[in-house]
């Protein structure tokens, strides 16, 4: 599926700080919410604290959308559709080291180290991309 995202849209969502994730609530609401990330292969990974709405979403409903606009006008765009599973073979934050270099300073400024991120964030969430539509 990355052979679907355009090479310009593969380095912003390179350097992306967050990307908004929709999930769907059982009774049809969706839930967009902006989200870290970090791409492996073809999939996002996505890690989340175990209550959080998006997980129990997920867990009725595994259809998601991955959006990114790199202008204010959205006239530069991105929506990833697919398929959103809780990856229990991926180790904690703190143990991956991509995803820690990605956000260390995003992880100090909300005033947790890599292994307190890596216990409150410990569902470790993989999107496959279905679909991608962008400008």
């Amino acid at each position: 599926m990355s052979s679907a995202i355009k090479p310009e849209f593969a380095e912003r969502l390179r350097t992306a700080e967050y990307i908004w994730f929709t999930t769907v609530r059982e009774d049809g609401m969706p839930q967009p919410t902006p989200v870290w990330f970090i791409r492996q292969d073809d999939t996002f990974l996505i890690y989340s604290m175990p209550n959080a709405q998006k997980v129990k979403n997920i867990r009725h409903n595994p259809k998601v959308a991955l959006s990114y606009s790199g202008s204010n006008d959205a006239g530069d765009y991105l929506v990833i559709m697919g398929e959103a599973r809780i990856d229990e073979t991926v180790p904690p934050v703190n143990q991956l080291p991509a995803y820690v270099e990605e956000y260390a300073q995003g992880i100090q400024d909300i005033g947790m180290t890599p292994e307190s991120m890596g216990q409150a964030f410990s569902v470790a969430i993989r999107v496959t991309p279905t679909q991608v539509r962008g400008e």
